[in-house]
């Protein structure tokens, strides 16, 4: 024993891994459970030393459980091939003689551990494999080692037995067990018995390690023992560890591929929902990567947004597309999307992803805004309005100047072939009708009765013609020929007079402008024309609208009040816009109250399913969705989903509208209402995107439902405990979510039940589960409080009764100032109670509400004095000083209301949770919801609202973890 140290020097450059002494006591039992670690640097030495010839295979070996039998073939070696089989081996150099090589399965990781798994095999026993080297041949291959796969229940058993097993043989205990039992060594006389001091640690370390233990993936440890002078194999030289091993099975030792998605282009600035189907992932250890390479060897990446919840049965995975590096491209740009592992950065093959310019003008009303104007020179043709008058259809004089034939009354040229319902005709929509008398022409009376008897006798010689050939015939052409004569002149005079009648009126509408100066006085003789849509749908109100002449739109109303304005008012484009639709998103709020006084329909919907109320919502216009809240039909739309289905509340959430939230919220509207892809009420759309105050303003003035669940089970702290939001957890936490409901995501798999016959049922998983850090894990669990002292510190009633009624009346009238920066908002902020300023603002007295809530959370006097000094208000400050009642200050802990007695660390209670219960009157606020953060043992040094860093102040001191919540914690 004594010469083992000559065997532990370092190597050259060989795959060894140096043996370090932690000599830790009990106490840090929990924080320093790692023996040996992959990343030391390596020694040399001239002695015998262990190394791996060839690595086992990573991938695509399988572990199997006991109900599936023995595995088929051992496990390959690195370079194994199907025709070439080859094995792990390793081999002891500068040493020729007898050895034994023992083989332990561990785990993988920075920190090694003894691994629950067993090898099973040839030379395999309570699994551990033991092969004996030499004399000669002092490469040891391992070719028909498999290894057997516990279930998550027999972790600790199974972990602890071989633990012990390990610590009797002496097996490396200091090493995977823990640095304690490093001098337990290997015995020549077998194996040794174990002390109850030895047990307990063993039992500790087991149940700690059970916690961390990663089942999907292992290594081998190798560890050689040379004879020592009695022959006994006690020499040991240092281990050395394989690369790891992945079971094909598991989701991260699958190859990443991409099956489907549902959508290959997406707009550069991203928030694009697409869902991709994938071969098995690992919902905590796998990545969207978006990336593209420059010519210059710079690459661009972005990662898609989404959180554990939404991979759906690790083979499916919703998400949002990042927003590309330059949103200001002209033309599309084409990257790749592809799948990456966290934990080994394995990726998939890429797929291509085609990124488009931002559409900005959406509903087309830029567009629309840029054509090109009309011209009043170019309907009227200029100065052609020479000495023998304009043309009445925009064409020029009789002999004047050269005004084309136009398309009527100095209209744009909006290409209709129609006039109202009355089609023109060729020959009456020329230049030489005059408007003063009823014919006009330019070519004499003469030529005139000689074109007529021209056409006459030509139609009697083709009559004499056919005679000829048939006397029947000849009779019915020529009167065909004849009728259709005399349609054609019925049809031109009835025109003309018609037109007559039309031009004296629009002579007499001129003439009454002229004397009023009254535009509608035009426009009442053109109204039956406002129906008329052009080559986009839009009528003259759409038309109006798009060009923002209020004025217009307002005397077109009038206009056509005493007809049916509904054909009007409801003509539908083609994007199925009304004019009001495009009211709403051009915000104009002013015509949007005409349109509606004038009778406009709310309930039709957009080629997206939106209503106005919609859109309104979306853009976060908060003056027209008032309006529109005060409509008679607003109670059966504000609930109505869009195309995308999501209702005007969820719109307003994405919006990120505090206004139109409330307004939502004040008349009613069903705040746990779910959009119709996946069941999400508002409140997890607030999670999702960080969004505190929406998640605060929901709960607590809208007393949205704090464990609602979408179609799969997921609450809104699911989501923030999978993302890793202590803020949100914190919020949802106060407001009573329970983080113990499961959603229907199986918490492990069906194979993990194969060996329990007895119990068939998946629990699912619950937010505790999702915990993405040892802080949000704090707050779902409650591990805040450890002590009697601490809940003592905790639970001190403040003195704020101390100030008589009428301080308090003369403190709510100074805190009601318009001065932001001395208002009751600004001292709820330095008070730790900014989050709930929307339910006070609610309140009759703002001021008064906060400062009750004040003294039910536990304030005191002088913490409000120190608040007021921060926002530099000495008179309030004086007053408090003045006028406090001096018994007051005499008050100390004696007020302390009743706690639990809480076991100190160490004992078997220290992890249960006590439940502090307050007065039901004193802890609840307005809306609802319990305000007294206390209660999570966090004082909050800054509003949830406020981006700045929050300081969580823990009031307990820590319970062991290196990584729990202790002290001070800054969250950015």
């Amino acid at each position: 024993m004594a010469d083992e140290n000559s065997y532990l020097l370092g190597m050259g450059e060989h795959q060894v891994y140096a043996m370090e002494h932690f000599p830790l006591g009990m106490n840090q039992l929990y924080n320093n459970t790692g023996m040996i670690s992959t990343d030391l640097p390596l020694r040399t030495t001239d002695g015998p030393y262990l190394q791996i010839v060839e690595q086992p295979k990573q991938r695509g070996f399988r572990f199997r459980y006991v109900c599936e039998g023995p595995s088929h073939g051992g496990l390959p070696g690195a370079s194994s091939e199907k025709n070439k089989k080859s094995y792990p081996q390793v081999k002891i150099c500068n040493y020729v003689g007898p050895a034994k090589v023992i083989v332990q399965l561990v785990t993988n990781g920075k920190h090694v551990h003894l691994h629950a798994h067993s090898l099973v095999g040839k030379h395999c026993e309570q699994g551990v494999c033991t092969v004996n080297a030499g004399p000669k041949d002092m490469v040891v291959g391992f070719p028909n080692l498999g290894i057997l796969h516990v279930t998550k229940k027999k972790v600790l058993e199974t972990l602890e037995t071989r633990m012990i097993d390990a610590c009797k043989k002496g097996y490396n205990p200091g090493l995977l067990v823990h640095p304690d039992l490093n001098y337990i060594q290997v015995e020549g006389g077998g194996e040794r018995q174990l002390t109850e001091r030895e047990r307990e640690i063993i039992r500790q370390a087991a149940h700690q390690q059970t916690k961390e233990m990663d089942l999907s993936v292992v290594r081998l440890m190798f560890t050689a023992f040379l004879p020592d002078s009695t022959g006994s194999f006690t020499r040991r030289l240092q281990p050395v560890l394989s690369d790891p091993i992945y079971d094909s099975k598991a989701p991260n030792a699958s190859n990443l591929k991409i099956v489907r998605m549902d959508r290959t282009a997406g707009c550069v600035t991203g928030g694009e929902e697409v869902y991709l189907l994938c071969d098995k992932v690992q919902k905590d250890d796998i990545q969207i990567r978006f990336y593209e390479e420059d010519e210059n060897g710079g690459v661009w990446e972005g990662f898609g947004d989404f959180s554990p919840t939404d991979v759906h049965r690790q083979f499916a995975i919703v998400f949002k597309t990042p927003k590309y590096r330059d949103v200001n491209i002209t033309k599309a740009a084409s990257v790749f999307v592809q799948l990456r592992r966290k934990s080994d950065l394995e990726t998939s093959e890429p797929k291509p992803f085609l990124y488009y310019p931002e559409i900005k003008d959406k509903e087309e009303v830029l567009r629309k805004r840029q054509k090109l104007m009309p011209n009043f020179s170019d309907s009227f043709g200029g100065s052609g309005a020479g000495a023998a008058g304009g043309g009445m259809y925009g064409g020029g004089g009789g002999g004047g100047g050269s005004g084309s034939a136009g398309s009527g009354y100095g209209y744009p040229p909006y290409g209709f072939s129609s006039y109202g319902a009355m089609h023109f005709h060729s020959s009456t929509n020329k230049s030489s009708a005059g408007m003063k008398h009823g014919v006009s022409s330019s070519m004499p009376k003469g030529e005139n009765e000689m074109c007529c008897n021209k056409k006459h006798n030509k139609k009697v010689k083709e009559k004499v013609e056919i005679e000829d050939k048939s006397e029947t015939s000849t009779d019915s052409v020529s009167g065909m020929e004849e009728d259709a004569g005399t349609n054609i002149h019925l049809q031109d005079a009835f025109f003309l007079e018609k037109a007559m009648e039309l031009a004296k009126r629009h002579a007499n509408a001129l003439f009454d402008y002229a004397v009023t100066g009254d535009v509608k006085m035009l426009l009442a003789v053109q109204r039956h024309l406002t129906a008329v849509q052009d080559e986009n749908g839009d009528n003259v109100l759409h038309l109006a609208i798009i060009h923002l002449h209020t004025e217009l739109v307002e005397n077109l109303l009038e206009v056509i009040a005493n007809m049916n304005a509904a054909d009007v008012l409801n003509v539908r484009n083609d994007l199925y816009q009304t004019p009001l639709h495009l009211a709403v998103i051009t915000r104009q709020a002013g015509i949007v109250k005409a349109l509606l006084g004038a009778g406009a329909d709310v309930n039709l919907l957009d080629r997206h399913g939106n209503s106005v109320f919609h859109l309104a919502a979306q853009q976060g216009d908060e003056a027209v969705l008032s309006m529109l809240l005060q409509h008679k039909e607003a109670s059966v739309m504000r609930d109505l989903p869009n195309g995308d289905g999501l209702t005007v509340l969820h719109l307003a959430v994405t919006a990120n509208s505090m206004p139109c939230l409330r307004q939502l919220l004040a008349v009613g509207v069903d705040v746990n209402i779910q959009e119709q892809k996946s069941g999400r009420t508002a409140l997890h759309l607030a999670v999702e995107q960080g969004n505190i105050s929406m998640a605060g303003c929901l709960l607590l003035e809208g007393d949205a439902f704090v464990d609602s669940v979408t179609y799969d089970g997921t609450t809104p702290l699911h989501i923030a405990a999978g993302r890793g939001s202590i803020k949100l957890a914190a919020l949802l936490k106060a407001a009573g979510a329970d983080p113990h409901i499961e959603n229907f995501e199986p918490l492990f798999e069906e194979e993990d039940m194969k060996d329990n016959e007895g119990e068939k049922i998946i629990p699912g998983t619950t937010p505790l589960d999702m915990a993405t850090s040892w802080q949000v894990y704090d707050i779902l669990s409650n591990k805040l409080c450890k002590s009697k002292a601490a809940s003592e510190d905790l639970l001190i009633r403040g003195n704020m009764k101390d100030l008589n009624e009428d301080v308090k009346l003369q403190l709510y009238k100074l805190l009601e100032v318009p001065d932001l920066n001395k208002s009751w908002s600004m001292l709820a902020q330095k008070l730790g109670l900014g989050i709930l300023n929307n339910a006070f603002r609610l309140s009759p007295s703002p001021s008064k509400t906060l400062l009750d809530n004040y003294e039910v959370s536990g304030g005191t006097v002088r913490e409000l004095i120190d608040a007021l000094r921060e926002m530099d208000y000495p008179e309030a400050v004086e007053l408090i000083e003045k006028r406090t009642n001096s018994s007051s200050q005499e008050k100390t802990k004696d007020d302390v209301l009743p706690f639990c007695d809480l076991p100190s660390p160490g004992t078997e209670q220290s992890d249960e949770i006590c439940n502090f219960k307050f007065q039901d009157a004193e802890s609840i606020c307005d809306s609802g919801v319990e305000i007294s953060l206390h209660k999570l043992s966090f004082t909050y040094s800054d509003s949830f609202t406020n981006k700045a860093s929050l300081n969580l102040k823990k009031k307990a001191s820590g319970y062991g973890q290196d990584n729990s919540l202790q002290g001070k914690i800054e969250v950015t």
